[in-house]
């Protein structure tokens, strides 16, 4: 009896590491059935609650991210990495995984960690245009970094930047949709413009309050609205109240559209024509996949700042507007938007510029690159020196005390 091929995915913290890690999972499984996956993941992380949901095989482990304002914390950090890599790695001893690949955030530094300790090919994926602190460290040990920006390359250790690949972030490819349909769903005008304002799946009060300066000045008769223009708006649910009260003491403009979550987001890229939004990179890498022009306003407290590298890089390539949040207004919004509405060349200048950076086929390429370091089907040669017969989580079952749901 040949043992199963074991893949283990690591990366979460936020949704910004976690789906890529469950994207290219799902890929790998599209070109290889027979690949049993595993995820690693924290405690305190969004996987904690998305992994048993979905009845996937995981273990999630103490672990938090580095403090940068105080070194003092930073030691129960260092901690807490020793006991989680210990952990990881008596799981991957039962285990024995053939490939691990890294999404990046803290919650992947003891898979990577446990991957080099156990001779196991380590694989990263970095999804913005400055690769966080797990990813360039462990890119000294990896075998390949698939990066979503070319900007990345030169942040990487100069020793390591031979094995980078620009491959872009593992995003679902555009679908052809009826626009008729997709108007119905969300309530708009299939032959309006629709300008798309999302900050994220918590929503950004930044982002909301510009957003709703600028509707409240255009509903009084300060600004004008261009002829047809109609908004889309996903608050985030804990914001949605508090935004239905304001656009209702405004008179609620029949124009624009609000909900608290798009489930849907596929189908609200297909009906827009620009975008506001934060700078995450999972978020821009699908308006460049659709060729969506966007005006991005990062956030100015991510790690290392790497949303206002994103949308200055993106900026820079043509394909968006940057606005650092110090300096937007509801005006200086709501000109932009009103100049890009009105200037059909400009934004097809931008989605030409978007589509050429975009890659809506990356979670394919990628998990084609992740094929190549496994063993063939029906072959179970072994990467490391680990010892120990298979086993661990089966059926969405964890493994170890963090993996309970």
């Amino acid at each position: 009896m040949t043992e199963p091929v074991v893949a283990v995915f690591s990366g979460g913290g936020t949704g910004g590491h976690l789906y890529p890690a469950l994207a290219l999972a799902a890929a790998l499984a599209e070109r290889r059935p027979d690949v049993r996956s595993f995820f690693v993941g924290a405690e305190r992380g969004l996987e904690a609650r998305i992994l048993p949901e979905r009845g996937l095989d995981h273990l999630l482990v103490p672990i938090e991210g580095i403090c940068r304002d105080s070194l003092l914390p930073n030691i129960r950090v260092v901690g807490l990495l020793v006991g989680a890599i210990r952990r990881v790695t008596d799981v991957f001893q039962r285990l024995r995984p053939h490939l691990v690949v890294v999404t990046g955030g803290y919650a992947g530094g003891p898979a990577g960690l446990a991957a080099v300790l156990t001779g196991t090919h380590l694989v990263l994926q970095e999804q913005n245009s400055l690769p966080g602190l797990t990813t360039r460290f462990l890119s000294l040990f990896a075998r390949e970094v698939h990066l979503a920006f070319p900007e990345a390359v030169d942040a990487l250790p100069r020793r390591t930047r031979y094995k980078a690949k620009v491959s872009g972030n593992p995003v679902r490819p555009p679908l052809l949709q009826d626009r008729s349909i997709a108007a119905e769903v969300f309530g708009l005008d299939p032959y309006g413009t629709t300008v798309l304002v999302v900050g994220g799946s918590q929503g950004s009060q930044a982002v909301n309050e510009v957003a709703l300066e600028a509707i409240q000045e255009v509903a009084k008769g300060s600004f004008e609205r261009p002829s047809g223009l109609q908004i889309l708006w996903a608050t985030g649910p804990a914001h949605l109240e508090g935004i239905e009260r304001k656009l209702e003491a405004a008179g609620w403009p029949e124009w624009v559209r609000v909900v608290g979550y798009i489930h849907d987001m596929p189908l609200a890229l297909s009906v827009a024509e620009l975008a506001v939004s934060r700078a995450g990179a999972m978020t821009t890498s699908e308006f460049l996949a659709w060729g969506l022009p966007a005006i991005l306003i990062p956030l100015p407290t991510a790690a290392e700042n790497h949303q206002a590298r994103n949308a200055r890089a993106l900026s820079d390539s043509g394909a968006a507007l940057h606005f650092p949040q110090e300096t937007v207004s509801g005006e200086v919004l709501w000109q932009a938007i009103d100049r890009l509405i009105g200037d059909s060349e400009a934004r097809a200048g931008m989605s030409k510029a978007a589509r050429k950076r975009g890659s809506p086929l990356a979670a394919s390429e990628i998990a084609a690159s992740l094929d190549r370091l496994l063993p063939p089907t029906g072959s179970t040669p072994r990467i490391g020196g680990m010892g120990g017969k298979q086993s661990g989580a089966r059926g969405g079952e964890s493994v170890g005390e963090g993996g309970g749901s």
